[in-house]
């Protein structure tokens, strides 16, 4: 079965699960052989269902295929004979015993006639290995875990036990863009089409032979995920696909005229207004076409020219044209706020008009232009009679009350302020300096954690979110129009947006959920996890065209992404932020400027990003304005970015929401009437962070083992980040693993806990094949599974695969020679391998075959290194040629050849390594001479580092951090250097002695962990391997060294990266 069709198997195996047909799902899994449901067969083990457990191993594996299948089968067999014993059902032992048990008898007869005797006694407890045989449940449960390791182990089921990752309804999807093709193609399109099948292809024919007339692209909703869909055959009219590239995008180019923009999606019909629908962040599916009672038309946008009837599209509206000269590098003014800062927005209009909201729950209006305060109004309840009792009480016990929000309605005429405990108000804004309290609204129960503007029917509405999981609108007399439920977590934030016509609101919850609704009581359209699952806020370009979220999780690693709306998923995610300390970090705010400007607060820094690039454009200094500890509040941008201003603060942004008490340090407050401007103090010089002891950071030895070897030739962590696996000269692998308890509650990788030793049982250790040569001769090589489940590895013999839970060789290929010198599982099936050989060309290995499927030539000398993109589609590998080549990972052709440029009297020669960035945009070049980053898409080097200073030794290897964000150098000096992956910049030396005092000694391979970004462990040359993390209270390598390299003391920094003077030769 090819491919395609092997994947279509699990599309309908997707579907089957989701319609609920759960006999019939098994039932193929079984017949396909391609997914065996754990879980499942679990279930029917404790049941008892053997003959159904049975019956669906013989989907996968025969008693007589391997040694691990006949135990599997024993072990189920002897279970059912002992159950029939312990029920004292003879006759039915006895026809297990014949029927089902007499097979294994040509393989082991002594074991045969033990269980036959077992018929003899009143109680088969009685045999001395039965005596601890407790009831029925126990004893499958305990059986059960034996038969888990024995399928986990047996080659018969690798890749079969997990699920590929599939968007949810895929097949419906597939099913819709057919369709939706099917309609473009139609001579005659209808508004409305019938589809009344799948059986044959669509067409319209207009009514009596009209011709059809242009009409807009429907706005439909989207169904709850998870809700069921109706049979395929449900009669349900069409909708054609939007413009553009996407086959169900809801945003048409800008270059649209306002009144044909569409922001269509595919959805699940429901009743709305008339012109009134909303597209969402969901996939397309067969059955989200509008009803025949809408009274939405459509436009089609056909290619050629115009009929009279049809619709026509001015030319784009031009941007304004901004460089990153624009954006702000220094601080204009400070304001002495006196209270902490917890929400900021700048006027709609009057864009140095700022409203800022205080812990204390008093808010400001200052003219940043002039550095004056306009006016201060303290936080004062209205009618506290009014208020419902839990109010009363809550204020009673606590009178304090901050503000989560302060924001201005879209005309600049009223402010909206959100507080922490229950309520909302209103003010209208008299220019210069005057506000009057029009409205206050017990909104909701516990903290108002979001408020906005919306228009639903061209009247003015606010929105509100709270701790009660509830979103409201309500109308300028206080009048609750609508209430949305459907969270199950706090409701963090809010974004009201429009289409047209269509109005909506986009909710997060702090469960990290992102829901949708329209202006109806018909619930939620969608339901997506927000990134970092937990504190996020979305928001759109000023054009309205970008959606775009930015959050953090309870973890301390902040997110900014691009959503694509058409499908629902993430269509880009920005990289520069950098991971804070669990428990104190706070939630990185976010906005947007001109359509093409992010920027966010972290670090003490605002950072710029522009939205079209992943990388960050540069960081503005807020001198000490943005606490590292707390969420840094960044005003919303004003419109003349040329004028944005900075306040000069002390406080965490928008509490989190779990903290919404308010702010019990700061309760007063003295604004005078004019603000003196503060000259900022005299930024400090940067300096190198120098590491030379051990005391300074944290550091954990791995215990020695019985093999240690002489030196450690290649390092990797496990992917679940709780193990170290080693390959040494001597061609052995050892193994360490952190323990969960009370010092580790995480159970990962800790420079804080010295893990233990880790063998199986059976005492095997994990040797490779070194086919009579010497393995410290040998370029030694190793690769994980994703799972973890296996590793395989070469020392100058044959490669192998062993079984990561029992050390045991699964299997052995590829013998010398040549031998092989690097490996490369490929990323969307573990059962290709890419294998660098000694004789310079690269084998792409099947596994499940047993077979070389090609051979790829283009290296001059063995291969030293390999890495595959997904995004690019590439194979990139790199050898001791000093070359690096480009394949497709599909056909497998070369697509070019690049020569890395060598210092001044260097030859061209050497081990070169390959590591793709963890958004696959950049690739990291590691030769004993340089350090190099490369745009991946381009193959053209963007930065390189050559050792200097205090790191003049040759570098022995490096890696990029889990995050890309730091990258991680070795020297055959015993140095290891911390340098910025974003320009290679030197940000942390780690002396020799911190590692070993013994000076010949030096670190030979680099690990990072999987999941902290400050971790990573070394190989040293003396066999032993060492984890390295900053110390608690720096938890971090050091700070980015700034844009001009500059130090105090006049010396040049050793991390003088260099951008690419002459392009690196390309050859074609």
């Amino acid at each position: 079965m090819s491919s395609l069709s092997r994947e279509l198997v699990f599309l309908i195996l997707q579907f089957l699960d989701e319609e609920k047909f759960k006999e019939t799902v098994h039932k193929l899994e079984q017949e396909s052989g391609f997914f065996f449901n754990m879980k499942y067969f679990e279930e029917k083990v404790h049941a008892g269902e053997w003959d159904e457990v049975e019956k669906y191993l013989s989907g996968f594996t025969k008693v007589d295929d391997n040694r691990y299948s006949m135990k599997i089968f024993f072990e189920i067999r002897k279970q059912k004979y002992l159950e029939a014993l312990d029920r004292h059902d003879r006759a039915k032992a006895v026809d297990i015993l014949v029927k089902d048990l007499k097979v294994f008898s040509t393989f082991n007869e002594e074991l045969y006639k033990e269980i036959t005797q077992l018929l003899t006694l009143e109680n088969f407890r009685e045999n001395e290995q039965l005596s601890k045989y407790g009831d029925t449940k126990s004893a499958r449960s305990i059986m059960l875990v034996e038969l888990k390791k024995l399928i986990e182990a047996n080659p018969l089921f690798r890749e079969k036990l997990v699920f590929p990752t599939l968007k949810a309804s895929r097949l419906r999807t597939l099913i819709n863009q057919s369709l939706n093709w099917q309609h473009q193609l139609c001579k005659n399109p209808r508004p409305n089409p019938d589809i009344k099948t799948l059986f044959t292809d669509h067409t319209c024919t207009p009514p009596n032979g009209a011709r059809a007339s242009p009409v807009s692209v429907p706005l439909a909703a989207v169904p709850k995920a998870g809700a069921a869909y109706p049979p395929l055959t449900a009669h349900t009219p069409f909708q054609p696909p939007p413009p553009g590239p996407s086959l169900a995008g809801w945003m048409v180019n800008a270059a649209a005229s306002s009144s044909v923009q569409s922001a269509a999606v595919a959805a699940a019909s429901i009743p709305v207004p008339p012109n009134q629908a909303v597209s969402m962040l969901k996939r397309p599916t067969i059955t989200d076409y509008q009803s025949a009672e809408s009274e939405q038309l459509m436009k089609r946008l056909r290619p050629g020219g115009h009929g009279v009837d049809e619709a026509t599209y001015p030319a784009p509206i031009p941007q304004p044209a901004w460089s990153v000269d624009d954006l702000p590098r220094t601080v204009a003014c400070s304001l002495s706020h006196g209270s902490n800062v917890t929400s900021m927005d700048f006027h709609p209009t009057r864009h140095t008009l700022l409203l800022v909201g205080s812990a204390n729950g008093e808010f400001t209006l200052y003219e940043i232009g002039l550095r004056e305060t306009l006016l201060s109004k303290p936080f004062k309840i209205r009618d506290i009679n009014a208020c419902s009792p839990q109010f009363q009480n809550a204020v009673a016990k606590d009178p304090s009350i901050s503000i989560n929000q302060v924001t201005w309605s879209p005309d600049g005429e009223l402010i909206g302020v959100a507080f922490t405990k229950h309520l909302i108000h209103l003010h209208a804004y008299q220019p210069p300096n005057e506000t009057t309290t029009v409205l206050e609204i017990e909104a909701h129960s516990g903290g108002v954690n979001d408020i906005a503007f919306s228009r639903p029917n061209k009247q003015l509405c606010v929105v509100t979110c709270g701790d009660d999981k509830l979103i409201k609108v309500w109308d300028m007399h206080g009048q609750k129009l609508f209430t949305f439920e459907g969270h199950e977590a706090p409701v963090y934030s809010i974004c009201p947006h429009h289409k047209e016509s269509i109005q909506f609101i986009f909710s997060t919850s702090l469960d990290g959920k992102i829901k949708a609704w329209l202006y109806d009581n018909m619930g939620s359209r969608v339901d997506y996890d927000a990134p970092g699952k937990w504190c996020t806020t979305m928001l759109y370009s000023a054009d309205g065209t970008r959606l775009f979220s930015c959050g953090t999780s309870k973890e301390g690693d902040s997110y900014l992404v691009e959503w694509n709306e058409s499908e629902g998923s993430i269509k880009r995610t920005y990289s520069g932020f950098r991971k804070k300390s669990a428990g104190v970090a706070g939630v990185v705010q976010f906005d947007t400027a001109q359509n093409h400007i992010l920027a966010a607060g972290e670090d003490n820094q605002i950072k710029f990003w522009d939205v079209d690039n992943n990388n960050m454009l540069i960081c503005t200094d807020a001198e000490g304005g943005l606490p590292v500890s707390g969420a840094p509040v960044v005003a919303s941008i004003s419109p003349n970015i040329g004028r944005m201003d900075h306040l000069d603060r002390n406080s965490p942004a928008k509490p989190s929401p779990i903290l919404n008490g308010g702010d019990t340090a700061s309760r007063s407050i003295d604004i005078k009437p004019r603000i003196s401007e503060e000259k900022p103090d005299k930024a400090k010089p940067w300096e190198l962070m120098e590491v030379l002891n051990p005391q300074q950071c944290r550091v954990a030895t791995m215990p020695e083992t019985p093999d240690q070897t002489r030196k450690v030739v290649r390092l990797l962590y496990t992917n679940s980040g709780v193990g170290l696996l080693a390959l040494g000269s001597n061609a052995i692998q050892r193994l360490w693993k952190w323990s969960r308890n009370e010092q580790n509650p995480s159970g990962k990788a800790t420079a804080s806990v010295v893990p233990h030793h880790w063998q199986p049982n059976s005492g095997l250790v994990m040797t490779n094949d070194t086919a009579d040569t010497n393995p410290e001769e040998a370029v030694p090589c190793i690769a994980l599974s994703k799972n973890d489940s296996y590793v395989m590895s070469a020392c100058g013999g044959k490669v192998s695969l062993f079984n990561m839970m029992t050390f045991k060789v699964m299997t052995t290929f590829m013998p010398p020679p040549p031998a092989s010198t690097f490996l490369a599982f490929h990323p969307q099936d573990n059962n290709i391998i890419a294998i660098g050989m000694e004789d310079s060309t690269i084998h792409i290995y099947n596994v499940r075959v047993d077979e070389v499927k090609t051979r790829l030539k283009g290296h001059q000398k063995r291969i030293t290194g390999l890495a595959f993109s997904t995004n690019l589609g590439v194979l990139v590998s790199s050898g001791a040629d000093a070359q690096l080549c480009v394949w497709t990972n599909d056909t497998w052709e070369k697509k070019r050849t690049v020569s890395i440029q060598m210092p001044a009297g260097k030859t061209p020669s050497g081990d070169t390594r390959v590591q793709f960035s963890s958004d696959q945009s950049h690739l990291l070049v590691v030769h004993e001479t340089q350090l190099a980053i490369y745009d991946a898409s381009k193959m053209e080097r963007i930065y390189q580092w050559i050792p200097q200073d205090t790191l003049s030794a040759s570098i022995s290897h490096a890696s990029y951090s889990c995050n890309s964000q730091l990258v991680f150098a070795a020297f055959t000096d015993g140095n290891i250097g911390v340098f910025d992956a974003e320009n290679l910049r030197l940000r942390c030396r780690i002396a020799p002695s911190v590692i070993n005092s013994n000076p010949p000694v030096h670190p030979l391979v680099v690990a990072a962990h999987p999941h902290e970004p400050n971790q990573f462990a070394v190989g040293l040359s003396d066999g032993s391997v060492k984890v390295l993390e900053p110390s608690e209270s720096e938890g971090k390598w050091g700070t980015p060294a700034p844009a001009d390299n500059g130090i105090p003391n006049g010396k040049m920094p050793a991390s003088s990266a260099t951008s690419n003077p002459a392009a690196d030769q390309i050859q074609r």
